[in-house]
């Protein structure tokens, strides 16, 4: 047996209920003349049978049809999919990572309030806060580890959110989630995290306390790289807010199509999975071997302290992770990746395809060093190939670095 799949809580590590879930347990299908795949309910709005009718609807309009920047049934199927993977109240979808992201913190967060953000936060997610702090006089520290010590003295009496990250989408670092839903329940201190990179199978923040859980859907929810969609999963208290402000008014939601496109991703989402963290766990004891190499960045290497927070909040792992290259600069990081036939330098991760970048771009040097970000760093997101074909792939890069004039 692979040495790490000792890291793994349990043979096979999906729960039933999760694979019910993606398959479609829950949906009626005598709704849509039994079709296994459900239309897609491509319209701006909807009619009534008559005006009082009309306004009837118009006077719950947070829960009726009317039209579809508020409720649009193929939206609401994927919506109560989520919320049922993430074992929360409510879900609203929207146009992307980012949207879901922007809605929870303007949503939730007025002027003169302050935020914590803990671990290595998205970057976008990081300009938003600044943009926010310039604009509308929010406070907020950052805090680039899950030191539960250093969160409660960065606490003060504004302080609203503590938004986190778990692992951290570049430095793999792992925070320990229930205490800090434990310190923020002492303090009154909403708080949120983004949970895109172990996804509801793997991780679910709701149960360890929890009160905001966000996806980027683009990533390992959909699948296919085909398509822009983000979720807020919560209680709904909560939820009203957000739905009645940024959902409703700032407008940027799922349209019909895109999630029909995420419907279809999630109904597989068990089996890429399994995929991802077989390529994952395969990859990363080859690379091991490697003399080039150094520090890899995966749960799967965490240390020991690490180790015992992953047994209690995660069941599994997906195939995004870093490494690396033992004294590389800029040159030898764009030789290693210009080399790679099947993985290809691209943004964004969670797909089929295999994709590499570095946070080394050659013109910023000066802002990794700050950030204290080795030159050297690798990112890969393993897609859904054959783990034998990534790993050549990868002996082909490193062989070019020997044969580098």
């Amino acid at each position: 047996m692979n040495s790490y799949q000792n890291m793994l809580l349990n043979d096979g590590n999906i729960a039933e209920s999760d694979y019910l879930a993606c398959s479609g347990i829950n949906e009626n299908h005598d709704e849509y003349f039994g079709a296994v795949a459900p239309p897609i309910i491509q319209t701006s709005l909807f009619v009534q049978k008559n005006y009082q009718q009309y306004c009837d609807d118009m006077r719950h309009e947070a829960q009726r049809y009317i039209y579809s920047r508020g409720l649009n049934p193929t939206v609401s199927m994927v919506e109560t999919k989520l919320a049922l993977l993430e074992g929360g109240e409510e879900a609203r979808c929207f146009a992307s990572g980012m949207g879901a992201i922007s809605a929870v913190m303007v949503g939730l967060l007025n002027s003169g309030d302050h935020i914590l953000l803990v671990n290595q936060i998205y970057g976008p997610a990081i300009e938003l806060v600044k943009n926010l702090a310039k604009k509308y006089h929010i406070e907020y520290d950052i805090i680039s580890n899950g030191d539960i010590n250093i969160i409660e003295q960065k606490i003060k009496l504004n302080t609203r959110m503590i938004y986190a990250e778990s692992p951290g989408t570049m430095t793999m670092q792992i925070v320990d989630l229930q205490a800090i839903a434990q310190l923020a329940t002492r303090y009154g201190i909403i708080t949120a995290i983004d949970n895109t990179w172990p996804t509801p199978l793997f991780q679910k923040p709701l149960s360890l306390g929890f009160d905001i859980v966000i996806h980027s859907c683009t990533k390992y929810l959909a699948g296919h790289s085909d398509v822009l969609a983000g979720v807020v999963i919560t209680r709904r208290e909560l939820m009203s807010i957000i739905r009645d402000f940024s959902h409703q008014l700032l407008g940027a939601v799922l349209s019909p199509f895109s999630a029909w496109l995420l419907l279809r991703g999630i109904r597989t989402l068990p089996i890429r999975m399994a995929t991802h963290q077989h390529n994952a766990i395969n990859v990363i004891e080859w690379l091991a071997t490697r003399d080039e190499v150094e520090n890899i960045r995966h749960p799967l290497c965490a240390t020991d302290k690490e180790k015992e927070i992953i047994r209690r909040q995660m069941c599994g792992f997906s195939g995004l992770f870093s490494f690396e290259l033992k004294g590389a600069g800029f040159e030898e990081v764009k030789c290693f990746i210009d080399a790679c036939r099947i993985f290809k330098p691209g943004c964004s991760w969670g797909g089929y395809e295999s994709l590499i970048i570095s946070p080394n771009r050659g013109y910023n040097q000066s802002a990794l060093d700050d950030a204290e970000i080795p030159r050297g760093l690798i990112r890969l997101s393993l897609g859904q190939e054959n783990a034998a074909l990534l790993i050549a792939d990868l002996e082909r890069a490193f062989d070019s670095l020997r044969t580098k004039p």
